[in-house]
């Protein structure tokens, strides 16, 4: 077995130091569980992945290498130049093929169509019906028990144990270099399969239930709430995602989890997760450098740890990132998507931010979610509309907006929020290209309406260049 720890990977980004850690963890005690099993494993440590492919078969004579597809465009092409023997990526529940298959036959598809067909074919949370199954409890989605706004009475949320570092994780953090961010690794994130059970299991008898009403919800002081943070195990091959959902399953049929959390999380996995990965084999790789709305601002220094924000929400979030690698999925696209959308930052330097900095980041992922839902980039190919939102929405879903100094109802002025500020500046300074999307009449009929839509714009010039500046 060959294992290659590559220096100009690492050197490639600026990685959250969690991340990086959790991916040369794993990959070092999956060493270790390899050689109690009895392989020889070669870890190498060389310049680039090619590099230690090519030394690895000059030293050992090897005339043939078998790999799994790795699960990102340039992956496979560096393994199939190789001369690499690559078989079929076993990790997803519906491979490429299959989504390109199911899509091939539609002018337009929607997840939520894909996400029925997985159901089916999957045979999760279907009952007999008296001519074909029917969807448990009688309904495929319970999206509309799940926009509860976060509670008041000050509950407290599921908690996660702590794993113990051991003396790989030291050793890899030892050797980290020194251009990474982010707080030390706390041993919240598994870094191998035994971890991995471990926290599907506490998430299974402790977060699904409470997981669903409150899953667009946002807290300052409450990083996950009730999300499972099963992700990153996922990405990495810990967890296999039909596992996951059937214990998700079984916990809903053995009445220990309400139907509304258990499919609102299945719908997650085997719906978002794989319409995601399905979409970025699809489109790549031109998918990757699209950018409809020519947004060309780079990534605000409040993003990056580089300079601190006076905006509740993008502060809370942010911290988070930096304490944890990871924010929940409303976080990402209603503040930090949200606010990168409506300010213009550039959606390839968004995805690469969002791919180095987040423990569950990687190319498939952060492509189809950055491009495509948070930054409309694809002009609409993959959302119907853009999913930009003023102070309202963060104000109704979260509590970031009691300890503020900006005001959510105010769009001009020096109180007004910048995430309304900026979303009417959006519909004017997009107005041609968003023309077209019957979704977007009524908010560009309401932004035409505003009196003081030139005032508004003025202030909108003073904040895209004060997040630039890190001032704001």
């Amino acid at each position: 077995m060959l294992l290659v720890e590559s220096e100009s990977k690492i050197a490639s980004k600026r990685w959250h130091r969690q991340r990086l850690h959790l991916v040369l963890s794993a990959m070092a005690h999956f060493a270790e569980e390899l050689r109690e099993e009895g392989f020889d494993v070669d870890y190498r440590f060389t310049e680039s992945l090619p590099a230690g492919l090519r030394e690895h078969v000059d030293e050992f004579d090897v005339d043939r290498v078998i790999a799994m597809e790795p699960m990102s465009w340039d992956g496979r092409a560096m393994l199939e130049s190789a001369g690499v023997e690559v078989q079929p990526n076993s990790q997803f529940c519906c491979s490429y093929e299959d989504f390109a298959g199911w899509a091939e036959d539609r002018r337009s598809f929607k997840m939520e169509d894909f996400y029925r067909w997985q159901r089916v074919r999957l045979d999760l949370l279907m009952d007999p019906g008296p001519e074909e199954q029917m969807p448990a409890s009688g309904k495929w989605n319970f999206d509309h028990e799940n926009r509860e706004p976060p509670p008041t009475d000050g509950r407290s949320w599921p908690g996660i144990d702590r794993f113990d570092l051991d003396a790989i994780d030291q050793s890899i953090i030892d050797r980290l270099p020194d251009d990474v961010w982010g707080a030390e690794p706390d041993g919240t994130w598994p870094v191998t399969r035994q971890q991995a059970l471990h926290r599907m299991k506490e998430f299974i008898e402790v977060g699904l239930g409470p997981f669903g009403p409150h899953e667009d919800a946002m807290l300052d002081g409450e990083w996950k709430l009730a999300h499972s943070v099963l992700s990153s195990s996922m990405n990495l091959g810990l967890l296999h995602p039909l596992e996951v959902v059937e214990a998700a399953e079984a916990a809903f049929r053995a009445g220990e989890a309400p139907i509304n959390s258990v499919e609102g999380f299945i719908r997650q996995v085997i719906g978002w997760r794989e319409y995601v990965w399905g979409l970025y084999w699809l489109w790549m790789p031109d998918y990757r450098s699209a950018n409809a709305l020519n947004a060309e601002l780079p990534v605000p220094p409040s993003f990056t740890g580089v300079a601190q924000t006076h905006m509740a929400c993008v502060a809370s979030v942010v911290g988070n990132v930096e304490k944890h690698g990871y924010a929940h999925h409303i976080e990402r696209l209603m503040v930090l998507g949200n606010l990168a959308l409506t300010a213009g930052v550039n959606p390839q330097a968004m995805t690469q931010w969002m791919w180095a900095s987040f423990v569950d980041g990687a190319e498939w992922v952060m492509v189809p979610n950055v491009i495509g839902m948070a930054l409309h980039a694809d002009g609409g190919r993959m959302a119907t509309k853009p999913y930009a939102s003023g102070g309202a929405y963060i104000n109704r879903m979260s509590d970031f907006c009691k300890g503020c100094q900006f005001d959510p109802r105010k769009r001009v002025g020096e109180k007004a929020c910048p995430f309304t500020t900026l979303y009417w500046d959006f519909l004017a300074r997009n107005e041609t290209a968003l023309a077209g999307n019957h979704r977007m009449a009524r908010q560009l009929a309401g932004m035409r309406r505003l009196k003081d839509l030139a005032a508004v714009r003025e202030r909108a010039v003073e904040v895209r260049a004060a997040l630039q500046e890190g001032t704001i």
